[in-house]
């Protein structure tokens, strides 16, 4: 399905400034509060304007001079039962988390395989989960680590203002390590891959996704984090979330999630 792709060529003060903590999550202004079935008004006539952030294969990222990915035809859904199209604004993954992308009416939905935990909900709400998650270890294949217990005194990876370096800043006295925090996921792997840093922490998905294409890297251990992503909107957006909750349970009964399941995850979903 066509959409228009935009880009954030610069970053705005207050992402700079936001890169520096995790959780630094600002209050949620403007736009009046909607509730179910009323008027949903978009911030660009005739578009669905959806923030993300790449590269985080295969939820989005860009291929052909496109992005394309998991997120962007699960947003197309909802913009096709909307009757526009779906424009996406790809920016720092943490104005997204942080709230700013809706604070400053970048963008009507947010779809970033963003995981719905409290410190996020004061700053946007969020649709029904549409993806569980934990996360997982990513090393090179010769790296003789197993666990997180061996990278004492060692170098772990983190992608800025996710909760992977959450999990990484909770456990770090307890395995003796040091964090290095990269701003998006690809430089992330990249670090790995080369031996920047010992291993890196990312959700399993992505990093899965990484070892088929890098057979000379692997996932070591998982974590029971429980998570789920949900699509995020601004606070008090009543009439779009329930609108995005309609169009989750749709796809989900009629079978069109699968569909998109089994083309970006090559097997049929064992919850949703």
């Amino acid at each position: 399905m066509a959409r228009t792709t935009l880009r954030a060529l610069t970053l705005l003060p207050a992402f700079a400034l936001a890169l520096t903590a995790v959780g630094c999550a600002e209050e949620v202004g403007g736009g009046e509060d909607t509730q179910a079935g009323d008027e949903i008004n978009l911030i660009e006539e005739g578009k669905l304007t959806t923030c993300t952030h790449t590269p985080y294969e295969p939820f989005q990222y860009e291929e052909g001079g496109e992005i394309v990915g998991f997120d962007v035809d699960l947003v197309d859904f909802v913009a096709e039962d909307l009757g526009v199209q779906q424009s996406i604004v790809n920016m720092p993954f943490e104005g997204i988390q942080s709230g700013e992308a809706f604070n400053t009416n970048r963008c009507d939905v947010a779809a970033a395989a963003i995981t719905i935990n409290e410190e996020r909900e004061k700053v946007m709400d969020f649709s029904d989960g549409y993806f569980d998650a934990n996360q997982a270890l990513l090393v090179r294949k010769d790296s003789g680590i197993k666990t997180m217990a061996d990278l004492s005194g060692k170098t772990l990876g983190v992608q800025i203002g996710t909760t992977g370096e959450e999990y990484a800043a909770e456990h770090k006295d307890e395995h003796g390590y040091q964090i290095r925090q990269y701003e998006d996921l690809g430089l992330l792997q990249t670090a790995v891959k080369t031996g920047q840093v010992a291993a890196g922490i990312n959700d399993n998905s992505v990093h899965f996704n990484f070892v088929k294409q890098n057979p000379d890297t692997e996932v070591t251990e998982e974590f029971e984090t429980g998570e789920e992503y949900g699509i995020a909107m601004r606070t008090g957006n009543g009439a779009m979330q329930a609108k995005v909750n309609e169009v989750l349970a749709a796809i989900k009964s009629d079978g069109r999630y699968d569909e998109i399941y089994q083309k970006w995850f090559g097997k049929k979903p064992e919850s949703k």
